[in-house]
């Protein structure tokens, strides 16, 4: 099977480029091999999956594209403490996950955990803010609140950790 992905791989003129993929909500392994012109077996393959259970947020190593692969650092410490709040969000193509973040460049993957419940999502930063209070780190899309539960109270004590940065 190895060797079917590696002529795959060739054939497609991917065989040294990887990229990685967040899943989204509503992907399965079927929609990502039609997506990127490989068999459900070859993307199992690929990232060592032995079922065809995916989670959101799980991370998948694609092959092909013009992204170059980014390392997930799963275990990173803590980069900030503070408040989150939630706003409507600015429309991402790659997700609904997404969050804005005063310094964080665009296209940074963040582990917002809430203290209280130690729920936790994994955003997109793809725009700027919050303004006006200190304490207020991140303003989270609608959907990634209503993850963690906060979207009744408004705001809530978290914890940022970077997965990864573009």
């Amino acid at each position: 099977m190895k060797q079917a992905l590696l002529l795959s791989l060739l054939l497609l003129g991917a065989a040294s480029a990887e990229r990685v993929y967040r899943v989204q909500p509503g992907d399965t392994l079927w929609k990502l091999a039609q997506q990127n012109g490989v068999t459900v077996a070859m993307l199992q393959d690929m990232n060592d999956l032995s079922g065809q259970m995916l989670e959101v947020g799980q991370v998948l190593k694609l092959p092909g594209g013009t992204d170059t692969a980014r390392v997930v650092q799963e275990d990173a410490p803590v980069f900030q403490r503070g408040t989150a709040v939630y706003y409507g969000g600015r429309a991402n193509a790659q997700t609904s996950m997404t969050a804005a973040h005063l310094t964080l460049p665009f296209g940074t993957w963040v582990r917002v955990t809430q203290s209280s419940t130690g729920r936790s999502v994994d955003v997109l930063i793809n725009d700027r803010g919050p303004f006006g209070v200190p304490s207020r780190i991140i303003d989270l899309s609608r959907e990634a609140a209503a993850v963690l539960g906060i979207v009744s109270q408004g705001v809530a004590p978290v914890t940022l950790t970077v997965l990864s940065r573009p």
